[in-house]
Parts: structure tokens; C-alpha cells; sequence
């Protein structure tokens, strides 16, 4: 008896699973009216967004001058700040105007997947640009020979693929999971909750998401912590030249990281909790607080604050002079 009333239960779960074709994002909420406003507001950022990143990356690919490893690794971060946007606007902009906020399984496992490999790009990039500070700063005579652009087009490849690898492998588990449940309380489509609709999870499931979150974010983290805590020590028994140099050159990715770090304190909440505490407008701001941040603080920090960069603009804006 207790095995036929399993085998219900079973059948039960697996028509459950059947049905769900698709996920409703529910934490737009009632926005009413305000949608019109909210579309045009999220349609000026993201326009921002594309154009202050486009702009650097049209700079350094005009001006020889910037063909040089740091400037190549700012070039590359910037590309992927367009297609981190470009993994959430486009489905936020066209879920203002629905009214039941759905979207298909193969939609919302694309997104996860360029979301979550961009985001683990953007650290290995910041772990790469931490090194190319550390040898520049601690092995000033050597930098060309460690940090050559051939070097730095491996090296870009090397994010990629490390990124590429390491998510591949958690999504792997994801893939095959059927689903009782399709309701995400956040607006994009977010891995923990969508494990959280399994019908059943498996520990090989658990287990692979927890390591993809260890060496997407703990080990390029470590990494940057290693290079800037050598390049402080280096920099403690220099000269007051050479402190502003680090000053100048490490306050960027300083804040960049506060960013990241902040970021993750919300992610980490949005994910866990159902989030009651909040209006619906807090709430949808806190779950993408990285996307909707990161993408616009990049290239003020990472460009437009640096000299060769500004200067670089006003030669191609004033032809030359």
C-alpha cells in the first residue's frame, strides 16, 4: 500500500512537471501605470549603459596609444559590461509591457547562462587587471616582458574559458531538473530559485552550484586580495611618488569591488529570503542591483577616470588637438 500511494505521488509530481513550460517573474508587481515610466527610465540607462562602454572601447581601438596590455583588459571589461546588459535589459524592457510576466524554460535558462558566465568573466577580468597593477607596481623592469599583448589576448581567453568551464559544469545539473513550481520572486531568471522549483534535487545539484559559487567568486577574489595586499607592502616602503601612483591606479577597481561586494550582500538576501519586508519597487532595484550598477560605474571608473583615456577623447572629439 505504501508503495502504490508512492508511485501516485510520483505520477502526481511528474504531470506537475510536465506543465510547467514556463516561469512567471513575479516580482514586478502591480506597477499599473507606471510601467510607461519605468520602461522609459531602464530604456535611457540602458542606452547609457551601451554608449559610455561602446565610446571607450571605440577609443582604445582608434588610438595606437592605448594598445597596451592595461588598456586592452579595460577594453575587454568594457565588452563584457555590454553583454552582462544585454543578458537582462532587453527581457526587463519587454516584461514592463506583459501582463503575466512569463517566460519560456529555453528563454530563462538563456539568460541565466549569460548572466552568470558574465559575471564570473567580470571577477576573472578584475583578477587579471589586479595582476597587471601587481606587475607593473612590484616588477616595474619586467612588466613588458610578463605582461606582452600577445600575453594579454591568452589571458583573455583564459577568463573565458575558466568562466565558460566553471558554470557549464553547475548549469549541467540544471538542465535535466523537472519542475513542480514556476513562480520566481525576482525579475530575471535566478539559478537558486529556480533549483528551489525542482520537483527534487539531487546532492551532485547542490554541491556543483556551491563550487561554481567558490571559483566564480571566492578564488578571483582571494587572488585580488593577494595582489593588492602585495602591492601595499611594496608600496609602504616607497617612495610618496610612488604611493600616488597606487593610489590613483588601485582606487578604481577599490571601488569597483565595494560595488560587487555590496551587490552580493543583496543578491545573497534576494535569494534566500521571500522578500515581504520591501515594496516591489525596492525589491526588483535589490535584485539586479549589480546589473543595473556595475555596467554604468565601469567606465567612469575604469576610463574616463584615468588621463591617456580622457585625453584620448578630446583628441578624436576635436580632431587631434
Amino acid at each position: 500500500m505504501t508503495h502504490f500511494v508512492a508511485c501516485i505521488v510520483l505520477i502526481k509530481e511528474m504531470e506537475n512537471s510536465t506543465e510547467v513550460v514556463s516561469f512567471v517573474l513575479s516580482a514586478y508587481g502591480n506597477i499599473g501605470n507606471l510601467k510607461y515610466l519605468y520602461f522609459i527610465i531602464i530604456l535611457l540607462w540602458y542606452s547609457s549603459i551601451c554608449a559610455t562602454n561602446t565610446i571607450l572601447i571605440v577609443v582604445i581601438y582608434m588610438d595606437r596609444r592605448l594598445h597596451e596590455p592595461m588598456y586592452i583588459l579595460l577594453c575587454h571589461l568594457f565588452m563584457n559590461e555590454i553583454s552582462t546588459s544585454m543578458s537582462l535589459y532587453p527581457l526587463l524592457l519587454s516584461q514592463m509591457f506583459s501582463d503575466t510576466h512569463e517566460v519560456t524554460l529555453p528563454w530563462c535558462f538563456l539568460q541565466m547562462f549569460c548572466i552568470y558566465t558574465c559575471s564570473c568573466v567580470e571577477l576573472c577580468s578584475l583578477t587579471a587587471m589586479a595582476y597587471d597593477r601587481y606587475v607593473c607596481i612590484c616588477y616595474p623592469l619586467h612588466y613588458n616582458v610578463f605582461m606582452s599583448n600577445r600575453r594579454v589576448g591568452k589571458i583573455i581567453l583564459l577568463v573565458w574559458m575558466y568562466s565558460f568551464t566553471s558554470y557549464m559544469f553547475s548549469f549541467s545539473f540544471v538542465i535535466p531538473l523537472t519542475f513542480c513550481g514556476n513562480v520566481i520572486d525576482k525579475v530575471f531568471c535566478d539559478q537558486q530559485l529556480v533549483i528551489k522549483l525542482a520537483c527534487s534535487v539531487s546532492l551532485f545539484t547542490s554541491i556543483s552550484d556551491l563550487l561554481f559559487c567558490f571559483i566564480s567568486v571566492v578564488v578571483p577574489l582571494s587572488l585580488i586580495s593577494v595582489s593588492y595586499v602585495k602591492i601595499l607592502l611594496v608600496c609602504l616602503n616607497g617612495s610618496r611618488e610612488s604611493k600616488q601612483k597606487v593610489i590613483t591606479t588601485c582606487t578604481p577597481q577599490i571601488v569597483s569591488l565595494s560595488n560587487i561586494f555590496v551587490g552580493a550582500i543583496f543578491y545573497y538576501v534576494e535569494s534566500r529570503f521571500d522578500g515581504a519586508y520591501a515594496t516591489d519597487e525596492v525589491h526588483i532595484i535589490s535584485s539586479i542591483y549589480l546589473q543595473v550598477l556595475q555596467p554604468m560605474i565601469t567606465p567612469f571608473m575604469y576610463g574616463f577616470y584615468l588621463p591617456k583615456i580622457r585625453q584620448s577623447c578630446k583628441r578624436l572629439l576635436f580632431n587631434g588637438k
